[in-house]
């Protein structure tokens, strides 16, 4: 795609759409500080009816327009899940502007963006890294309100991780009418779901939410199926005029069965490319994977005065696995098919984690100015056991494979009793944080803040010692300056740090791998605010990153030392634009262009030009009704995966693994018959195209085919 092309046209874009920007955004300026001093009050379940969601609260705790956030902001809405049956984190995530989804498995999922992994994902502002850097099971989005998703490094709230993008999810609360609503969906493989979301006032004090979802499905996939149930219920109470109280619990169990444990091999033997049918799956007939997830919330919030609001929060998250996985590895002959061996495992993990955090915001006043300012602290601990077993003694365990061409899934179920191994291990964080938002003159404000973090972790995983502390200041600085009504200029920089488990040769612990993001932009809002568009350039360097000290190349694991590397750099810029371009049209648009330095491996298998676009149309000659369309693109990626090996005319030859540029179009219509009754229909991927999911990894498989849902919904 031509970049110049595209950055033309987004200026051209933004001249126009400013141009017929209406002028109340210069009264709105004029009374920012009028409207500093009128007096706040919380609403609870908010409703964003498009795709403009105006505010964030992920990036610093501070409540502010998307326009008055120093960093880049996209935010998935509940009515864009809905339009476009989002019903999980990855078709969510899917959709957002520079994130790219690495299904390297179908129950394990990364997450990239700006060329690092995604590792923070936060609930209603708190949480922690992703213990493992990936996601597993299938999340489900009807609990949801929307999902902030704020690109770069964000320590200032996550403490550790990478400076990449924090992916905040805002839970649906109580509404202040009583309301029911209920979806029922079926579609392509037998894919059935019906979802129930109440809201309740069960006195003048006391409200509440619920939500439940079950959906089953088959797959294209051989012999892969889910059983999905999600319950949550949120229950609010009313202390006083200022105080209140609130605990919620949400569960999800997923039941897989024939799901992939790694994927299919991308080259045979000669180096050249593999190429099965998409329903090819390596998973034996008695594989499966259980996940099942816990969340319990409880939540005091205090207003001492209209300037003054205190929250704590406090988390406690239980997620086990239980799991019969078989993996195939090899590389198949082209002619045969044959050369691969099965490998069964049985894994079971248990993990626990208990948050808590508590802080204080408010306005006050300072050389005849308004300003805002944020201080807290938190404490986390993390538990987490894995045990997994195999099978070396009855012949089950390692099958030599047939071609995986006629595979199905039929190999004697193993016994697991050998080779136990696992890990302990257990972390703890404690921090302290603070934000200013500084009113220094008309139009320019400042956001300055730090976060003392300390990590220490200890214990053993998979016999490699996990021995580790870490203590680091993580500075934030951003600014805004409005320099017309309807446009801001701002630039930010931001770090995040991650504990090294690593030594080097003088028996040490490396220091944390320290991440900058430094960015700079434009945002604008337009049309009486119901659409902004924002262009950023950024530059992100991670540094004193592990890697292996030659002189120590040929040493046992156990002796093998470390030195501390450049790590990774990406620099590029991004295009968001979301909302309302004129009555009845809501779109989301994205466009990201970067380049990685430092790791060929990562910069060939990472999509370096993403481009996202949604849009709905509500036809104004036929009430009621409404068309969209839902697609992504990406550049083409590659994978180096060895060389050639003896015996073939082409022997030493590079083995690469490319998959062409390549885009995925759905579709959406939907009818309202009346004002409660609605029926929505969707396709997806309706080109049929082809494609591999991921190379993160060096195995992969192939997306889903066309398919296609119907959902009718029931409002009350």
């Amino acid at each position: 795609m031509n970049t110049l092309r595209l950055s033309t046209l987004y200026s051209a874009m933004m001249l126009a759409l400013s141009a017929a920007a209406p002028s109340y955004a210069d009264d709105a300026t004029k009374n920012n500080d009028a409207t500093d001093n009128i007096e706040k009050m919380e609403v609870k379940g908010s409703y964003i009816a498009g795709y403009n969601a105006h505010s964030a609260s992920g990036a610093s705790k501070l409540d502010l327009a998307i326009s008055d956030i120093p960093q880049s902001v996209s935010v998935i809405t509940n009515a864009q899940m809905s339009d476009f049956q989002l019903n999980n984190i990855n078709t969510a995530l899917d959709s957002v502007t520079g994130v790219n989804v690495e299904r390297i498995e179908t129950d394990r999922t990364y997450y990239t963006a700006r060329g690092f992994d995604i590792t923070n994902f936060q609930v209603d502002g708190i949480g922690l890294p992703l213990s493992s850097g990936s996601n597993h099971a299938d999340e489900d989005t009807a609990i949801y309100d929307r999902i902030e998703v704020i690109r770069g490094a964000n320590g200032l709230m996550t403490g550790v991780g990478n400076p990449s993008a924090t992916v905040n999810f805002i839970r649906k609360r109580p509404t202040s009418d009583n309301q029911l609503t209920v979806n029922g969906s079926y579609g392509s493989f037998d894919n059935a779901r019906i979802e129930l979301d109440g809201s309740a006032n069960l006195s003048d004090k006391i409200s509440a939410r619920a939500v439940a979802v079950k959906q089953t499905q088959d797959s294209y996939l051989d012999r892969y199926q889910q059983d999905k149930t999600v319950l949550y219920a949120f229950i609010e109470a009313n202390l006083s005029d200022s105080t209140s109280l609130s605990i919620s619990h949400s569960y999800l169990e997923n039941d897989a069965d024939g799901g992939l444990w790694g994927a299919l091999p991308l080259y045979y033997t000669d180096g050249s490319a593999t190429n099965y049918d998409r329903s090819t799956s390596t998973s034996a007939n008695w594989s499966s994977w259980v996940v099942q997830k816990n969340n319990t919330v409880v939540e005091l919030s205090h207003y001492f005065n209209d300037d003054w609001h205190l929250r704590a929060t406090y988390s406690h998250k239980s997620a086990t696995e239980d799991t019969q996985l078989f993996y195939v590895y090899g590389t198949p002959d082209k002619t045969t098919g044959l050369g691969l061996t099965g490998y069964g495992s049985e894994y079971d993990a248990d993990e626990k984690t208990d948050l808590a955090d508590i802080y204080v915001k408010g306005d006050f006043s300072l050389f005849g100015r308004e300003h805002q300012l944020v201080f807290g602290a938190n404490y986390s601990t993390v538990d987490k056991k894995e045990n997994s077993l195999y099978d070396y003694t009855t012949g089950n365990g390692f099958p030599a494979m047939p071609d995986l061409n006629t595979w199905d899934g039929n190999t004697p179920y193993p016994t697991f009793a050998d080779a136990q191994t696992g890990s302990d291990t257990s972390s703890t964080q404690k921090a302290a944080y603070f934000t200013g938002r500084f009113n220094l003159f008309e139009g320019m404000h400042v956001i300055a803040g730090g976060r003392f973090n300390q990590w220490e972790a200890e214990g053993q995983s998979y016999g490699t010692p996990q021995d580790t502390e870490a203590d680091d200041f993580i500075p934030y600085l951003g600014a805004v300056y409005r320099f017309m009504p309807e446009l801001v200029a701002y630039a930010s920089y931001t770090e995040t740090f991650l504990a090294q488990t690593e030594l080097d040769s003088n028996d040490k612990l490396l220091d944390p791998v320290t991440g900058e993001s430094k960015e700079v932009g434009i945002k604008s809002e337009l049309f009486e605010g119901k659409l902004i568009a924002s262009l950023a350039y950024f530059q992100i360097d991670q540094v004193n990153l592990a890697t292996l000290d030659p002189a120590t190349v040929n040493l046992p694991p156990s002796e093998q030392r470390y030195i501390a590397a450049d790590g990774i750099t990406s620099k590029g810029y991004e295009i968001d634009i979301a909302g309302e371009v004129y009555d009845g049209l809501q779109i989301s648009v994205g466009f990201t262009d970067f380049e990685i330095k430092g790791n060929d491996l990562v910069a060939n298998y990472t999509p370096s030009q993403l481009f996202k676009l949604a849009a709905t149309y509500n036809v104004e000659q036929l009430e009621g009704l409404t068309f969209g369309v839902n697609m992504r693109w990406q550049d083409d990626i590659s994978r180096y995966q060895g060389d050639v090996g003896e015996g073939f005319a082409n022997t030493g030859e590079a083995i690469i693994t490319r998959q062409d540029a390549y885009a995925i179009v759905d579709l959406m219509a939907r009818y309202a018959f009346t004002d409660n009754l609605s029926l929505t229909v969707n396709a997806n991927n309706v080109t049929d195209e082809k494609y591999i999911n991921s190379l993160y990894w060096a195995q992969g498989f192939y997306g889903a085919p066309a398919n296609y849902s119907a959902t009718i919904s029931w409002k009350m």
